[in-house]
C-alpha cells in the first residue's frame, strides 16, 4: 500500500523560514505554501500567513485603596443611553387587506387578492406579497407586486 505525506497530496509544501533585518530588532516568522500541479510545476497562487512578536503589555499601577468623601456616586459616573431614533412610517398596505391588481401582463389583472405580507425595505422592487383564492397556469397562488401595481379595494 503506498502512503504519501499530507502536503503533496493536497498540492501545497509549507515553507517555513525566520526573516530579521537590521533596521527591525523584531523577528518576523512566516509560512508561506507554496501551490504544484500533479507535474510538479508551480501554479500562480500562493498563501503567505506572518506572526510578529509583539512586547509584552506593562501592568498599570494599582490605584490608591483610600476612599474620599468626594466621590461621586456610582450612578451618576454610569454613561446614559442615547434616545433611539423614530421609526419610519411603514409602506404600503396592512397584512391581510384586500388589493387589486393593476400589472396588464399578470395573470391576476383586474383580480383581487389579500396582502401576505409588506417587505419594508425601500429598495425592494417588488415589496408586496399577494394571495390569491385563484391558481395560475403554474399552480401558484402567490405573487409580488409593485406598490404602484396594486390599489387597495373598499
Amino acid at each position: 500500500m503506498a502512503t504519501c505525506n499530507m502536503a503533496s497530496a493536497a498540492g501545497f509544501v509549507p515553507v517555513f523560514y525566520t526573516n530579521t533585518t537590521a533596521s527591525s530588532s523584531k523577528p518576523t516568522t512566516s509560512v508561506s505554501f507554496s501551490n504544484f500541479n500533479n507535474r510538479g510545476l508551480r501554479r500562480q497562487s500562493l498563501v503567505i500567513v506572518r506572526a510578529a512578536e509583539e512586547p509584552a503589555a506593562t501592568p498599570e499601577p494599582a490605584a490608591a485603596t483610600t476612599t474620599t468623601t468626594t466621590d461621586a456616586p456610582a450612578d451618576a459616573a454610569a454613561p446614559k443611553e442615547a434616545p433611539k431614533a423614530a421609526k419610519p412610517p411603514p409602506i404600503g398596505p396592512k397584512r391581510g387587506t384586500k388589493v387589486r391588481i393593476l400589472r396588464k401582463e399578470s395573470y391576476w389583472y383586474k383580480g383581487v387578492g389579500s396582502v401576505v405580507t409588506v417587505d419594508q425595505d425601500p429598495k425592494t422592487r417588488y415589496p408586496v406579497v399577494v394571495r390569491f383564492n385563484k391558481v395560475n397556469y403554474a399552480n401558484v397562488s402567490t405573487n409580488n407586486y409593485a406598490l404602484d401595481e396594486i390599489e387597495e379595494v373598499a
